[in-house]
């Protein structure tokens, strides 16, 4: 099933819409809070400012999609897909990110804390004054990536692969 309009403003608040084929949507400050969205396709979509706090968004496909300013605290991105996106000053505080691709990610100054990044594969992503603070990176792959002025305080870098990333001020 194809899900492709514009749903600014709208709330979709707890529903249940997995699986669905949503392509190049815009969905811009929807309230999608705690809705299950798992395995869904959410290519090239618009979801600038999109509320979606405790979503499972598990297994979901969001290549190229737009995050900027989206409230995904709690969410379950467990295993998806979000290469290329853009999650510029998100808020993933307390996310599940495990085993989730972020190659190329844009991440600046998005808001990590307590996120679970555990085998996460964020090479060459951009977390320039990204907040990582009590984050778990456990094995996850940060080759290649921008890590000027982010904060990793308490972080657990526990088999990460930071090699060829660019350290802090440069």
């Amino acid at each position: 099933m194809k899900l492709a309009s514009i749903l600014d403003n709208s709330m979709i608040k707890g529903k249940r819409l997995c699986m669905q084929e949503i392509l190049e949507v815009k969905i811009n400050k929807a309230n999608l809070k705690r809705v299950n969205l798992n395995e869904s396709d959410f290519n090239r979509a618009n979801l600038i400012g999109a509320d979606l706090i405790e979503a499972n968004l598990k297994e979901s496909y969001f290549k190229g999609v737009n995050f900027r300013e989206a409230n995904l605290y709690g969410a379950n991105l467990e295993g998806a897909n979000l290469k290329e996106a853009n999650l510029r000053e998100a808020n993933l505080k307390g996310a599940d990110l495990r085993e989730t691709n972020l190659i190329g990610i844009d991440l600046r100054e998005a808001n990590l804390r307590k996120a679970n990044l555990d085998g996460a594969n964020l090479e060459g992503a951009n977390f320039e004054g990204a907040d990582l603070n009590w984050a778990i990176l456990r094995g996850a792959n940060l080759s290649k990536s921008d890590l000027a002025w982010t904060n990793f305080t308490g972080a657990n870098l526990e088999w990460a692969d930071l090699i060829r990333g660019k350290p802090q001020g440069n």
